[in-house]
C-alpha cells in the first residue's frame, strides 16, 4: 500500500457523485491510496482522509471504492511524481498518476447530460417561488426598483401556499419603504402571526418593532 504522495494524505474531491469502472463514487472528498504492481495497480478512494502516510489500522468499510487499472508506459520522463486531470471532455476525464515512465489513468464519468437536463427543464418551467423572492430581496437591499420587488414577492407568495413568515417580512418591508404604511404593518401582522406558530422570536420581535415605528408615523 503506498500513500499515493509524501506525507499527509493526497485528496481528490468531487462536488458530484461521479461513475468509476462501471460504479458509483458519491461526491465528497477522499484520500487516494494505491497498490503498484508490474502488471496493474489498484487505485483506492478512501473516506478518512486525515492520515498521515497510510492509516495505522485500514479499514474496509471506508473504502468508497476500488477500482484495478493498467499501466502505461510513456515515451517521455517525467522527474516529479504528478497528479492531474486530463484528457477531459464533456461526460468524462482521466484521473492521472505519472512518475518516471509510468502512467495510471483512471478515467471517471460525470453527469454532465443529466445535470444539464436538468436545469433546462428547471429553466422551462419558470422562476420559483425562492426566485422571486431572492428578486425581491435584490431590488429591496440594492435601493432598486421597488414597485418591481413587490411584483417579485407577491409572485413568491403566490407560488408558495405556505406564505412563509420571512417572505411576508419582506413584503412588509418593501411596503413601508413605498410609503404604504398602513399595507406594511397588515402584512407585519401576517408574518408576527406565522412567526410566533413557528416559534422564531426574532423574526416575531423584528415584526413587533415594526409594527410600533410603523404605526407613529
Amino acid at each position: 500500500m503506498w500513500r499515493t504522495g509524501a506525507n499527509a494524505n493526497s485528496t481528490i474531491t468531487f462536488s458530484e457523485d461521479v461513475v468509476i469502472d462501471g460504479k458509483t463514487l458519491k461526491k465528497g472528498k477522499y484520500a487516494l491510496f494505491t497498490i503498484p504492481r508490474v502488471e496493474n495497480w489498484d487505485v483506492i478512494f478512501y473516506s478518512t482522509t486525515d492520515n498521515w502516510g497510510t492509516p495505522d489500522t485500514w479499514d474496509e468499510s471506508k473504502v468508497a471504492l476500488k477500482t484495478t487499472v493498467t499501466p502505461e508506459i510513456l515515451n517521455r520522463n517525467v522527474e516529479s511524481f504528478t497528479i492531474a486531470i486530463n484528457n477531459l471532455d464533456n461526460n468524462f476525464a482521466h484521473l492521472e498518476l505519472s512518475w518516471e515512465k509510468t502512467l495510471v489513468a483512471v478515467k471517471f464519468e460525470v453527469p454532465t447530460q443529466k445535470t444539464a437536463i436538468a436545469s433546462i427543464e428547471k429553466a422551462l418551467a419558470g422562476p420559483t417561488a425562492g426566485d422571486y423572492f431572492s428578486s425581491a430581496q435584490y431590488f429591496y437591499q440594492s435601493n432598486g426598483d421597488l414597485t418591481k420587488a413587490l411584483e417579485y414577492i407577491n409572485k413568491a407568495l403566490e407560488l408558495n401556499k405556505d406564505k412563509p413568515f420571512w417572505y411576508t417580512r419582506q413584503k412588509s418591508l418593501i411596503q413601508a419603504k413605498l410609503g404604504d404604511k398602513k399595507g406594511a404593518i397588515e402584512t407585519a401582522k401576517q408574518s408576527l402571526e406565522a412567526a410566533t406558530l413557528a416559534k422564531n422570536e426574532d423574526y416575531a420581535k423584528m415584526n413587533r418593532d415594526s409594527i410600533t415605528e410603523w404605526s407613529k408615523k
